[in-house]
């Protein structure tokens, strides 16, 4: 990767933080130095390499504490491109259950011990947000559903999280850089704010149908002013065959979103001969929230908080081999854990 790995105290004592940083999160060089990881790796490192034993050739396993999707096993790979190891591991976007081995490692233990704490975080994390992206899919069934989270995380891990979403099921993102780096285009039409300045939805709803591509999807929110089903009248009929849905964000101050607001609104779409409008909803949703307005009318979703507030899917690696012989440490089986669903992946 053309990056000096820290693997000495020295090193670490010589690591300064620039005074003109701008932000806190870390780049992706100092990810691929080792920077990112505990200090005591890099004090295993001395000790092993002051007993000439730092390249001690192991095997590692890797395994989960409870079931889920497994996520991040690409960024993984990429942490150990140029690392002289060997890797074994369930594909990405694969399910898993609690304690079944998920990945392999085999190879100098100075090759990749390193990168221990650096490793298991970019699992944990993305397997988290793909466990709960799952959740979601399930709930919905086969009406779409759009990631919603950057705004709740670190814009560091805003993509990563998005893209884990779309790994876990979700149809798409609305963080610029998670789509791309997920092969899709972004999602979403415009927020509150537009209408908020503009002073009127449909006027506002006009304008975006106006100025926006013809591959924009002409969904409204029709939350910012008057009664839900009034503005979904409006809108409809100010734009006709071109709107493709109204969007319901009523916060929870008024409620939020319930079924009985879902059913109205399609219920006069519907009476006013507004078939083709589908319903939008987001705003705090969950799996039990998403099959309620499932049942009441609503088509897609976007789902934010319940995505970027999954917590991590706590990750462990352990030594199974050391120069070939069986080991563990006491509570654990020693010698490699056989799990047929591993594949090659380096």
């Amino acid at each position: 990767m053309g990056t000096e790995v820290i693997t000495s105290l020295e090193q670490v004592q010589q690591l300064e933080v620039k005074p003109d940083r701008r932000f806190y999160s870390a780049e992706h060089g100092e990810i691929a130095s080792g920077a990112t990881t505990d200090i005591y790796f890099v004090r295993t490192y001395e000790i092993l390499k002051s007993l000439g034993k730092v390249d001690t050739v192991v095997t590692a396993e890797i395994f989960p504490r409870r079931a889920g999707i497994l996520c991040g096993v690409n960024e993984v790979l990429e942490l150990l491109r140029d690392k002289k190891v060997t890797v074994y591991g369930l594909p990405e976007g694969s399910p898993f259950e609690p304690k079944e081995v998920v990945m392999r490692i085999q190879g100098p233990y100075s090759e990749f011990g390193l990168f221990e704490t650096t490793l298991l975080g970019m699992l944990a994390s993305s397997s988290g947000w793909a466990t709960a992206a799952r959740e979601i899919r399930e709930a919905a069934g086969e009406h779409p559903f759009v990631c919603f989270g950057a705004r709740h995380v670190h814009p560091a891990v805003a993509p990563v999280m998005e893209r884990a979403a779309i790994v876990g099921g979700a149809d798409g993102a609305s963080c610029i850089l998670a789509a791309k780096l997920a092969g899709r285009e972004p999602q979403g039409t415009v927020p509150h704010a537009v209408f908020l300045i503009i002073g009127d939805t449909v006027e506002g709803a006009l304008a975006y149908d106006r100025l926006m591509p013809p591959d924009a999807k002409r969904t409204i929110l029709i939350d910012t002013f008057k009664d839900e089903a009034e503005e979904a009248l409006r809108v409809a009929s100010a734009l006709g065959p071109a709107l493709a849905g109204v969007r319901l964000d009523t916060p929870s101050e008024r409620g939020g979103v319930t079924p009985e607001l879902v059913r109205e609104v399609r219920y006069r779409l519907d009476m006013a001969g507004f078939n083709h409008v589908g319903i939008f909803v987001s705003g705090g949703l969950t799996p039990e929230r998403i099959r309620t307005l499932i049942e009441a009318g609503a088509d897609a979703f976007g789902v934010g908080s319940y995505i970027s507030g999954a917590a991590p899917i706590d990750m462990t690696m352990d030594l199974k081999e050391v120069d070939g012989r069986p080991v563990a440490k006491r509570g654990r089986l020693p010698g490699i854990i056989p799990n047929p669903r591993l594949v090659q992946l380096k």
